[in-house]
């Protein structure tokens, strides 16, 4: 069959021409490979280009045509001469100015009908949003952040977040989420940690694969962050170099990606902005394509972080010119150009007339842009601009629109209520916890009347509201201060600040100790206040020196201490910090990694006893500010050791947490004392809630490989499971675990498993180790791929309860 394909004459036919050019019927005829072959072989250089990159955009406040972003690193955009050849990507329409989601909504839709009739094929343009702690846009819920979601060590209810956030914005026609950071924290010092999901691998795989399922049944595409090492940089600087060994990079960084590529269904990927060994991930050809694509099978499209591809010459020193940034990165793997069009518009199409990069290399990056917006229906004849939530509202004037669309409406509220509960972390308690109706407390610090002390720097509040003083909030989101008072309507509820987060004020603190000194407890709220680029004292862009509270912080916390009343430490925090005195004289502390709008009811609910804490730490709390970096994940001469001064030992260790109620366990036991190489074993135990109330319990099991090819860490979580008990109940836990999960990359550089005495142990936390199981691995050598067993088998049945 002869294809036809009109190609129109002038710009009033291009509305009824690009339709016409995407009908199914017209290309039935067509063997090359359905519409997307169609279009690679009808496209010129130019419309073929347009589809790689974006241009960012903010929503217009008015309901019109979204407006073109000025942003520092950029040249000043005209999206109207852009527009006749296509756009690939619009950038935060929704995440870079408050604007009403209704009218915002309208905004984008009145863009994608002029795209469509401005190009010639009228391709929708894909709109993507930040979502790293809930939907980046104006009125939407402020989720946890992921450090929180790790302390939750609940992968359900992550993915239940997930799915809830992608309809959110699926619904107001956003196609594409920049999340979950899959960064393994390597030195609590980086300003991203609290973007992180923790210091493990496994909890950052198991937690971001199920946040990447949820995103993705929404039929929003997901974006893994940041591929790959970003957060093993010198020094825990923001955007620095990273010198790591192979090792490290296969058995510590790469596991998370390796697992959501596989079993979350992702479909797309974001470079690291850092150079491995001298070599930028954005021109890294054996990461981008020959891992990731050769030999993980990844099908989906790689998307620039912002900026990244002109970094190549603006930073790295890699190209001489944008034209030779844009060709290394198309031939690295990149195939979109992010926030917007520098290197991948004129200066691509200068380097591929002059045969300096080859149009392949373009047309393998559209092939693959193109099958995504098919996935996402925007390649379909019948393709409508109009989003879900203005299907039934009148789109005449953005004031028919503007309060119709509620992003944070009361179920969200509720699931962002249960993810910040789950997640706060009870470190230390001397019987003080919970409150027993106090006559009077004092409420200290600087984090307790803040909202944004709940907030990271991703959060919308945050990330844009803060630059447009006077505007409100655009959601709800009581401090500490004004739940206590809720919480504890018969005690006296004094408070003073005592000094500021990060401006090292003291004259403050003797007023806090007259108010605790008058108080029957005392609520000391430190911590962190969340911004970018040097504005806050977490986020990105706000690396730390060292792990000393910021401040005059420590300064306030000693001299309440002083006081002799009884002190509870709240730390609402982007990373961990090291508390000094309060880790033995504090009568309580509780950590809260950034725990969003219903964050300050979970910490007094769990001050009240209303909430029985069930978190636990994804990252080790530190003993001393200087010990960094450190982690468990630590071989014997990374452990204190005779022959140095400084001891990295936690104060408070990784998967550490407590309850108000006690459970006991019993001994770890396994079907097989012997399994071969390729072989599984099933290890069992009880957990018996003996305490008086209802609780949560955490089993986690470690594997210990005593002698190997190489020096390995002491203990490695592999597997983990919530265990809910009501008073007196009993469960029983199981792992099945296969010898894939012995795995690690031997002095070969290959991954294997060998033959070999292991210790698999259930704790508590890293180091505290209930009782263990030795098993003995017996045969040959394996060498294992991707395709090996990530995960254990884990089933936790309840028993009938105690008389």
């Amino acid at each position: 069959m002869k294809l036809s394909i009109p190609v129109p004459n002038d710009a009033d036919e291009g509305i009824a021409a690009g339709a016409r050019a995407l009908d199914p019927d017209a290309i039935a005829g067509d063997v090359t490979g359905g519409v997307v072959e169609l279009l690679v072989s009808r496209m010129s250089l130019e419309e073929k280009l347009a589809q790689l990159y974006g241009v960012w955009v903010g929503a217009s406040a008015e309901g019109g045509d979204v407006a073109p972003h000025q942003h520092d690193v950029e040249e000043a955009v005209d999206l109207d001469a852009l527009l006749p050849a296509g756009l690939g990507q619009l950038t935060r329409p929704f995440g870079t100015k408050p604007v009403d989601a209704g009218v915002a909504a309208l905004s984008l839709m009145r863009t994608q009908q002029r795209l469509r009739g401005a190009s010639r094929f009228g391709i929708p343009a894909v709109a993507h949003e930040e979502c790293l702690a809930g939907f980046a846009a104006w009125g939407a819920t402020a989720y946890p952040v992921p450090l929180s979601w790790g302390a939750t060590f609940d992968p359900e209810l992550v993915g239940r977040m997930g799915r809830r956030i992608g309809d959110d914005m699926r619904s107001v026609g956003v196609h594409q989420g920049l999340a979950p950071v899959l960064d393994v924290v390597r030195d609590a010092r980086w300003g991203r940690v609290e973007e992180t999901i923790g210091e493990d691998p496994h909890l950052v795989a198991t937690v971001g694969t199920a946040y990447v399922s949820g995103l993705e049944s929404a039929g929003v595409v997901a974006t893994l962050k940041h591929f790959v090492g970003y957060s093993a940089s010198k020094g825990g600087r923001n955007l620095a170099p990273v010198s790591i060994g192979a090792r490290e990079l296969q058995d510590v960084l790469l596991p998370p990606f390796e697992m959501a590529i596989r079993e979350g269904g992702v479909r797309s990927v974001m470079n690291s902005y850092a150079d491995l060994d001298g070599v930028p991930t954005a021109a890294d050809r054996t990461l981008l394509t020959e891992l990731l694509r050769e030999e993980w099978g990844f099908e989906g499209t790689v998307v620039a972080d912002y900026f990244s591809v002109a970094f190549l010459k603006l930073l790295h020193g890699v190209a001489y010119s944008w034209g030779d940034a844009a060709g290394a990165a198309l031939e690295a793997g990149i195939d979109v150009e992010l926030p917007t069009v520098k290197t991948f518009g004129e200066p691509l199409r200068r380097a591929v007339d002059e045969g300096i990069v080859e149009e392949a290399l373009v047309d393998r990056a559209l092939r693959r842009v193109l099958r995504q917006k098919e996935q996402l229906g925007l390649l379909a004849s019948d393709w409508s601009a109009v989003p879900m939530a203005l299907a039934e509202a009148d789109l005449s004037s953005p004031e028919s629109v503007r309060g119709t669309v509620d992003l944070d409406p009361p179920r969200n509220r509720e699931l962002a209520r249960r993810l910040a509960e789950e997640a706060i972390v009870l470190l230390r308690n001397d019987g003080t916890l919970p409150l027993d109706r106090p006559a009077s407390i004092a409420v200290i610090g600087p984090n307790a009347d803040d909202p944004y002390a709940m907030l990271g720097c991703y959060s919308f509040p945050t990330h844009v509201v803060t630059q447009h003083p006077g505007t409100e909030l655009g959601i709800r989101i009581p401090t500490l201060l004004e739940v206590l008072r809720e919480e504890f309507p018969g005690a006296r509820v004094d408070h003073e600040i005592g000094t500021s987060v990060d401006g090292g004020e003291t004259t403050g603190i003797d007023a806090a100790v007259a108010a605790a000194r008058a108080a029957d407890v005392v609520v000391l709220a430190l911590g962190d206040r969340a911004g970018l680029f040097g504005r806050g004292t977490s986020g990105e862009g706000c690396d730390a020196a060292s792990l000393d509270l910021p401040g005059a912080q420590q300064q306030l916390l000693d001299a309440v201490i002083d006081a002799g009343i009884p002190a509870i430490v709240v730390l609402l925090a982007g990373r961990p910090y090291a508390l000094g005195r309060a880790v033995d004289e504090s009568a309580a502390v509780i950590e809260a990694f950034f725990p969003g709008e219903e964050g300050a009811g979970a910490i007094a609910g769990v001050l009240s006893g209303r909430i029985n804490p069930s978190g636990r730490l994804p990252v080790s709390v530190p003993s001393s500010p200087g010990a960094q970096p450190t982690t468990y994940l630590a071989s014997t001469l990374a452990r204190r050791t005779e022959v140095s001064n400084i001891d990295p030992t936690a104060a408070f260790p990784f998967g550490h947490g407590l309850s108000y109620t006690s459970f006991t366990w019993s001994d770890l036991d396994g079907d097989a004392a012997e399994i071969t190489t390729d072989g599984e074993v099933t290890l069992s135990l009880r957990v018996t809630n003996d305490g008086e109330r209802a609780g949560t319990d955490v089993v986690q099991l470690y594997l210990h490989d005593p002698v190997a090819t190489v020096a390995r860490p002491l203990q490695k979580l592999i597997a983990y499971a919530r265990v809910p008990l009501e008073r007196g109940e009993s469960a029983d836990v199981r792992f099945r675990v296969h010898a894939d999960l012995a795995a690690y990359t031997g002095a070969a550089g290959k991954r294997i498993v060998d033959a070999g005495r292991l210790v698999l142990s259930a704790g508590r936390s890293s180091a505290d180790l209930v009782s263990d199981y030795a098993i003995v691995l017996s045969g040959p050598v394996r060498q294992v791929d991707h395709r090996r067993r990530l995960r254990a088998e884990i089933e936790v049945s309840s028993v009938s309860a105690r008389l």
